[in-house]
């Protein structure tokens, strides 16, 4: 088993976006990152540029994975202490257009999910007295648009989840946190699509990184629980 020499932090819903630079972060930090998606393309890409780092597939709406996935990281890296829960699932369509297949495939990945994963680092960091949970979040989860039929529930349910499990942990000394994203995220396909829009119009995924670290970071007198992220130039 590992020795405890640096911090451990699992990422969880890694692709090319937000979720690759929260692990360089936190490698770059001086933790040991494990890496979670549901295919091994391109986290075992990324486990090979960052130093201490575990790349595990992992279906994180199946109970029996997220167990196993979660030993694995315990037995070669150690006690874990972030987690931060990036998966996420969005359909669009309305609620005569969606099917109930949908709609549970949205609540599985945004909510489930992070309840399964949480249950797995939750025993650990109470006995410590100390550890951080951070969920990535969205406006959806405020409101519900036409459009948003199966997302938006899944998203209030998980950061409704985050609520109740800070009012339960806090004092605990578990850090419990909602980094809520209002804008377009900067990546290939969105840039593909807003060929008219400029670095401004888009939300960095670095710059989440930053703020997912500070989150992390942040003195216990001053904790966060919900944090907004937008552009500068960004209506809300």
């Amino acid at each position: 088993m590992s020795t405890q020499q640096n911090p451990v932090c699992v990422v969880i819903g890694v692709g090319i976006g937000n979720g690759a630079a929260i692990a360089r972060k936190f490698a770059q930090s001086g933790y040991k990152v494990a890496l979670l998606a549901r295919t091994p393309e391109f986290i075992t890409q990324l486990a090979a540029e960052l130093t201490n780092t575990l790349a595990l597939t992992c279906d994180i709406t199946q109970e029996q994975d997220v167990i196993a996935t979660f030993a694995q990281i315990r037995a070669e890296l150690g006690e874990i202490s972030c987690l931060i829960y990036n998966a996420g699932a969005g359909s669009w369509g309305t609620v005569e257009e969606i099917t109930p297949e949908v709609f549970e495939a949205n609540w599985r990945v945004n909510t489930l999910g992070a309840l399964l994963a949480s249950q797995q680092v939750i025993p650990d960091m109470k006995a410590k007295g100390s550890g951080n949970i951070v969920f990535i979040g969205a406006t959806a989860s405020r409101r519900g648009g036409a459009k948003t039929a199966a997302f938006s529930p899944a998203k209030a349910a998980q950061r409704t989840l985050a609520e109740s499990m800070a009012r339960h942990l806090w004092h605990l000394g578990v850090h419990i946190a909602l980094l809520i994203i209002d804008g377009i995220v900067n990546l290939p396909a969105t840039r593909q699509k807003m060929l008219d829009k400029d670095d401004s119009f888009f939300v960095q995924p670095q710059d989440i990184a930053e703020s997912v670290y500070y989150l992390c970071t942040q003195p216990r007198s001053v904790w966060s629980f919900e944090l907004e992220a937008r552009p500068f130039g960004e209506s809300w």
